[in-house]
């Protein structure tokens, strides 16, 4: 079984584009408003470059290999790297390995929570969807999603 085939457990699993994400910690769960987000990743995924307006977000690399651009600076993270994108510079990733990424996505409030479970779906099962080309109407939702959820999508994804 491929990495990006094995199945997350989570209370709620949803497809978020083309990715797979299961809510483990709910922003609503605790006092300090800290969300866990696990995601499997398929090879090539990259978000558009954005910045969050009120929440750092915290990558941590559970399996696979991604590259990070944070403020015009590239890194790269494998297994056991953990990323910061502080909040107020633009971000984006690419996964780079080709059996795809498992990551941890943390997150203290609720705007990013939010934007996801408004930009997805229920998943029909346990793994990734059926890949999809945005079409325009898609990338405008979600643009328009991410600015309700302070989240400013400012570039392309990483090619």
């Amino acid at each position: 079984m491929t990495m990006i085939n094995s199945a997350i457990a989570g209370k709620e699993l949803l497809w978020f584009n083309n990715t797979l994400v299961a809510v483990q910690v709910s922003s609503a769960d605790g006092e300090d408003g800290i969300c866990v987000i696990e995601h499997r990743l398929p090879y090539g995924d990259s978000p558009p470059l954005h910045v969050h307006r009120n929440e750092d977000e915290v990558f941590h690399i559970l399996e696979g290999r991604m590259r990070f651009v944070i403020d015009g600076r590239e890194r790269i993270a494998s297994v056991g790297g953990t990323i910061i994108a502080p909040k107020g510079l633009p971000h984006t990733y690419r996964v780079e390995s080709p059996d795809g990424a498992h990551t941890l996505t943390v997150t203290r409030g609720s705007d990013f929570e939010t934007m996801v479970r408004q930009a997805s779906r229920p998943a029909e099962r346990p793994e990734l969807p059926q890949p999809t080309v945005p079409t325009p109407e898609m990338i405008a939702t979600l643009t328009s999603l991410c600015a309700e959820n302070g989240i400013d999508l400012v570039g392309p994804p990483l090619g």
